[in-house]
This record gives C-alpha cells, sequence and structure tokens, in this order.
C-alpha cells in the first residue's frame, strides 16, 4: 500500500488552469452552461475529459441512422459488438465486450450503475431508444472515467437525458416490422403443414412520444413508448425442418419524466423518474407451443447534484443517490422483488497547473426478497461499495499520465484495484494510450444464493471473487484534409483505430452441470484472455446527390483459454460464447435530405459450454437501413434486417428471425427556441 500511495503522489495531474477558465467562461454567460448529455465530459462533469482507455461513442446521429429496435441491435450493427440472444424482442439478451458477458461490464444509464443487482445482468427491452441522446462504450478492466467497481470487460454508458432548449419541443415515431411469412412444419419430425401466416408482416409495432420545455434557469422533459411483438418468425430447427415460432409475445412499455434545475455558480439540480413495464410468454422449448408467462416492473428514481465551481474554483463535485424497485413474476408460483439504493459521490481537485486529483465513493445497499416455496431464507439482504483516488499529471501539453487506486469491499473483506495509464499525443494525428489494471468482482447475489422452483439450478455460497489483471496499448491515427487530396477535395477523414489487450482472471465462475443434471455456479478455473482488434474508417467526398461516403471496416481477433484441472495452454477450453474472429464492415451514403446505411456482421465458431461440447455455428447476417427527410419535421425509414436470412442459433437450441422489414415515420417539432439558443434534442 505503501508503494501505491507514492505512486499516486508522483503522478498527480492534469491541467487546473484550463478547466478553472472553462468553467469560469460558462459561469459569466449563463446560455454556455454545459447541458447534460451535450459537455465532451458527458453526463458526469467531475469524469476525466481524456481516457486512457479505448473508448467509442455512438451519436444520435448514429442511431438515427440505425433506427434500431433495442440497445442490443444497435451495439451489434453500430460497433460489431458480439450478442447473444434467445429470440427475437424482449428475449433474454447478453452482451460481450472481450469475452466478457453483460454481468462482468458495468452497464450505467446517466452514469449510474443499471445492472441487477441480483444477477449482473440487463435488461435491453427498458431502454427507450428515442430517448438515448449517446452511448459511451469504454473497453477494459479498471476504469478510471467513472470508477465503477465490478467492470472486467468495460464500460457501457447510457446517456438518456438533457437539459432543453430554450422553448418547447415534441415528437413521435411509429414503426411496423414484419417477417417474411411462408409453408412451414408443425410438428418437427413432418406431417402436418402450415399454411403462410399473413399476420407476421405485422408481426411488431412501436410508438413513442417526447416532449420537451427549456427556459433560462429550468426545463423539463416527459417521454413514453411501447411495443408490441408477436416474435412469429421462420427458423429452421435441428432436423432441418422449417417451423414457426409461436408462444413467444412481448407486450412492453415505460416512461420517463426528468427535470433540470440551473444553479448559482454553474451548478445543476437533477430529477429522473423511470417507469418499465413488460409481459412475456415464453415457450418452455424452442420448438414447443406450450408456455410459461411472467412479469416484469421496474421504478427508478435519481437525483444528481452537480457543482464544477467550489472554494475559489479549486473544486468540484457531483452526487447521486438512486433507488430502484424490480418486481418479478414467472409463471404462477415464482415471483420476486428487489430494492437496491445506490449512493455516489465525486470530487475533483484543481491542485495545480499541471495535477489534478480525483477522489470519491459509491455504496450499493440491496434487499432481495424471493417468494419461492424452496427458498430456506427468501429475504437477503448485501452491501456493496468502494473509496478511490485518480491522480492525473500532465508533465506536457500532449502527454497525461494516470495512477488510480480503488479500495471495494462487500463488508466481509475489502481489496485494492490499483491501475495506471498514459496518454501521449506525439502528432496531431497519433494518440497512443496505455493501461495497466487489476481487474476484481464480488460473485452476484444469485451465483450465491439463487434456487430455482425445482431445484435444477442451485447458488453457490462457497463461491470466491473473481481476480486478474490486465494490460492494453492503443493506438488512433486521424487524417482529416490531407494536403496530397486538398486540390481533389476527396478525402474528408481517415481514421484508424488499432488495439491489442490481454488480461486474466483466477477463479472465474461459470455455470456447470453435475452428473446428477443439476447445474450451479463453480470456480471452475483461470480464464486468459488476448485479442487485437482493428478499425479503419474512410469518408470521402462524393457528388451532387452523394455528399459524403463513408466506409468502415472492422475486424476483432479474441483469444481465450479455460485453465482447468490438467488443462494447459496447449490443451485448454474456450471460454463459452466467445467467438475468436469477428469481422464487420458498414457503408454510410449521405446525401442532404437522408442517408443509406447498410452493414454486414459475422462471427465464427462459439462454444455453449465450458467442455467445448456443444459448438454453434458461425453465422454472418446483413443489414440495411434507408432515411429520408419529409420537409422539415417528418422522416420516413425503412430497415431490412438478415438481408441474407440467415439460419442460425445465437444461444444454444435457440433459432434466430430471418429476414425482416421495418418501415416507420418519425416527427420533430421546435416551438419558440430563439436563434442560437443552447441546447436541442
Amino acid at each position: 500500500m505503501k508503494k501505491i500511495v507514492l505512486l499516486i503522489g508522483a503522478a498527480l495531474i492534469l491541467q487546473s488552469l484550463t478547466a478553472q477558465n472553462a468553467f469560469a467562461q460558462k459561469a459569466d454567460n449563463p446560455e454556455e452552461y454545459p447541458d447534460f448529455g451535450e459537455d465532451k465530459k458527458g453526463l458526469t462533469y467531475t469524469a476525466t475529459p481524456e481516457t486512457t482507455q479505448q473508448m467509442r461513442v455512438i451519436t444520435r446521429e448514429d442511431i438515427d441512422k440505425r433506427n434500431p429496435r433495442d440497445l442490443s441491435t444497435l451495439l451489434e450493427e453500430e460497433l460489431d459488438m458480439s450478442v447473444t440472444r434467445t429470440g427475437g424482442y424482449g428475449n433474454s439478451t447478453d452482451l460481450s465486450l472481450r469475452g466478457f458477458d453483460t454481468e462482468r461490464i458495468a452497464i450505467l444509464i446517466d452514469g449510474v450503475p443499471a445492472n441487477s443487482p441480483r444477477s449482473g445482468e440487463f435488461d435491453v427491452s427498458q431502454i427507450d431508444m428515442s430517448s438515448v441522446e449517446r452511448v459511451e462504450v469504454i473497453y477494459g478492466g479498471s476504469d478510471t472515467r467513472y470508477n465503477v467497481s465490478g467492470a472486467l470487460g468495460g464500460i457501457i454508458n447510457i446517456i438518456t437525458v438533457k437539459r432543453q432548449g430554450e422553448g418547447l419541443n415534441f415528437g413521435a415515431a411509429l414503426s411496423n416490422t414484419g417477417y417474411m411469412p411462408g409453408e412451414y412444419n408443425k410438428r418437427h419430425a413432418g406431417g402436418a403443414i402450415g399454411s403462410p401466416e399473413f399476420i407476421d408482416l405485422v408481426d411488431m409495432q412501436s410508438l413513442s412520444f417526447n416532449a420537451g420545455w427549456g427556459a433560462e434557469r429550468f426545463s423539463w422533459r416527459a417521454s413514453l413508448f411501447g411495443n408490441r411483438a408477436g416474435n412469429h418468425y421462420l427458423y429452421e430447427d435441428d432436423y432441418g425442418f422449417a417451423r414457426r415460432k409461436t408462444s413467444n409475445e412481448v407486450l412492453d412499455g415505460g416512461g420517463n419524466v426528468s427535470f433540470v434545475w440551473d444553479l448559482p455558480a454553474a451548478s445543476m439540480l437533477l430529477s429522473d423518474t423511470k417507469l418499465y413495464f413488460a409481459g412475456r410468454e415464453f415457450p418452455i422449448t424452442m420448438n414447443s407451443t406450450g408456455k410459461a408467462r411472467a412479469s416484469d416492473f421496474q421504478l427508478t428514481e435519481n437525483i444528481q447534484f452537480n457543482a464544477p465551481l467550489l472554494f475559489g474554483n479549486k473544486f468540484g463535485t457531483e452526487a447521486a443517490l438512486s433507488y430502484q424497485f424490480t418486481r418479478a413474476t414467472y409463471g404462477v408460483d415464482i415471483e420476486s422483488s428487489d430494492h437496491y439504493l445506490n449512493a455516489i459521490n465525486r470530487w475533483n481537485w484543481f491542485a495545480a497547473d499541471k495535477i489534478t486529483v480525483r477522489f470519491g465513493a459509491d455504496w450499493r445497499f440491496l434487499i432481495v426478497n424471493t417468494d419461492s416455496p424452496t427458498e430456506t431464507e427468501p429475504v437477503k439482504t448485501g452491501n456493496q461499495g468502494g473509496l478511490y483516488i485518480t491522480g492525473e499529471y500532465k508533465p506536457l501539453k500532449n502527454l497525461m499520465l494516470i495512477a488510480s487506486v480503488k479500495g471495494v469491499t462487500d463488508t466481509n473483506q475489502a481489496v485494492p484495484v490499483p491501475k495506471i495509464g498514459a496518454r501521449w499525443e506525439p502528432a496531431g494525428w497519433l494518440v497512443l494510450k496505455n493501461n495497466y489494471f487489476r481487474s476484481f468482482k464480488f460473485p452476484d447475489f444469485d451465483d450465491l444464493f439463487y434456487r430455482s422452483y425445482d431445484s435444477t439450478f442451485v447458488g453457490n455460497p462457497a463461491l470466491r471473487p473473481e481476480d486478474g489483471w490486465g494490460a492494453d496499448l492503443t493506438a488512433e491515427f486521424m487524417f482529416s484534409d490531407l494536403p496530397a487530396l486538398q486540390n481533389a477535395k476527396a478525402l474528408r477523414l481517415l481514421s484508424l483505430n488499432v488495439t491489442g489487450w490481454g488480461q486474466y482472471t483466477k477463479d472465474s465462475i461459470h455455470w456447470v452441470k453435475s452428473q446428477g443434471g443439476r447445474w450451479s455456479p463453480e470456480n471452475v478455473g483461470t480464464a486468459w484472455f488476448a485479442g487485437f482488434e482493428a478499425r479503419p474508417s474512410l469518408t470521402l467526398y462524393a457528388g451532387n446527390l452523394i455528399e459524403t461516403v463513408r466506409i468502415a471496416p472492422s475486424y476483432q481477433l479474441q483469444m481465450s483459454w479455460l485453465i482447468t484441472g490438467s488443462l494447459d495452454f496447449a490443451n485448454s477450453f474456450r471460454i463459452p460464447y466467445m467467438p475468436t474472429h469477428i469481422i464487420g464492415c458498414t457503408l454510410d451514403l449521405a446525401w442532404k435530405s437522408g442517408s443509406l446505411l447498410v452493414s454486414a456482421h459475422y462471427e465464427t465458431t462459439r462454444y455453449a459450454d465450458t467442455l467445448n461440447q456443444m459448438p454453434l455455428d458461425p453465422y454472418c447476417v446483413a443489414h440495411a437501413t434507408l432515411n429520408q427527410n419529409i420537409g422539415r419535421h417528418w422522416t420516413a425509414f425503412a430497415s431490412l434486417r438478415n438481408i441474407l436470412n440467415a439460419q442460425y442459433e445465437s444461444f444454444a437450441s435457440y433459432y434466430m428471425p430471418g429476414i425482416s422489414l421495418t418501415l416507420g415515420v418519425k416527427t420533430r417539432w421546435d416551438l419558440g427556441r430563439r436563434q442560437g439558443s443552447a441546447g436541442n434534442s
């Protein structure tokens, strides 16, 4: 610990005067206050403006071009993220960053942790895509931007609220998704043939409304959304027969109300309330017509305070207090309700011209109530949290060094999680980033205590935390308007992001099946990860009709080894649901009033189990989305997904939808806004 303290003391960092001048200018001009979701630092003003980690940002413009049904669709198509699903809209979905699943990724909504405190999972359906301003994805463990515990693979921060511009604005969106109808076998062994179900042409409808109003010191925003999905698509089962998915209907919706108050000294107060409800039907198996009913209800209240100017402009702080209530039912016998309270406080101390110290704390208190006859102790409580301190030192204008340590605890043990990193800009077109970090995660509640109704799935209270180390190196190249091509005016932007990384986790937790047929989580061994990623992007000026053309291929190499028992690197198992190669490509054609986006995503063989006895075939999916503005206020869009009609399993024994067509229209109106007023939605 003495070495860690000395390291932090030697590496205290960042430009204090620059930050102070920026804050002072905003204080002098109230209309230039940083907007929620607009400032480059994001909703969290005291976050690191320049992170040393690999980071990608999906903007509102990117979202509008994709018109995704949910968050997982956006991440898969925009970032070529590996996504595992058990069906169409509203079904269980798992995200993957560098081979780590959702339980090992910190999902944030407006800077506040949103993973289920019970399972570590995250329901992507609860996010209203029309309310998302942007999505920040930070790759790698031991984050120093938000200092969230348990982020082995990285962080996904979903920014949904912002201060509204002056005047009244409102908008709406309506769409319909249909699947290709056709004949199908009513039973996989043959027999009766079902006729084409033309109702599948109107399989899913989505509707959303939003309105907002802004004044000089106060603004509000409200939104509502709803979806009805039949998920009645055709697929090819294990025996090669055409089947039609049934018993998988979803009806869900939600709402959001947020208020933002501007306070003296550039401070802000935010109140954000979210509601979500879903009624789902799940087939007993993929091919079954029998079904079980489930429902989910979630209420979240988040209050945040931001004060970037305190004590002579030497300090900045933010505090967040959030409460979440979740109630879930499955079938007629299983019901659970969870309460958790999350508190965060972050501080910036601009200690000197080139030094900034960031420190803070977070705490989560959880009450889990499972009403199940198999539970001997249905009500359980838990605590997790930590303290951190980060030093940022900028000895040169183009060099930043970071040293950080966070102490995490579950009240039974306390563990230091250190990190050092650097960001160097040797030239205007090149940025180098390097990080070395410890990654640590306590087991989730379900891993420790879960017990299914029939006791087929049982938790393991003896689990040890996952603990490991990692490192990465990123090079970012960016060329804009190269002199050699300025006369032709052809090149607008050429960029390349290359990252190499390695990480290991001892006591890796996976659910395994015993000889008696019971599933339980075990510390199966040490998981090793190594990978390489390359993302070039070329944007060109075109002619009068097509203004710009962007071509963005990507390649990811993901190697993994699960070392357990007598196995070594030469003879080991691959991490479940982790493809070795992921290849993607996007072609973006933009004109003055619209765009056409065509993309493809390919993944190689994955395994559905830790023993690698259940391989899933490689697959390739392609998509196309057309957007066309109609006047100032209306936009029509059409999306073809899985154009190749690929038949594939995303999750073992669960087949994904074939080709689908979405048709929709959006509208946006801004009333009473003065020219040049701050913010827009």
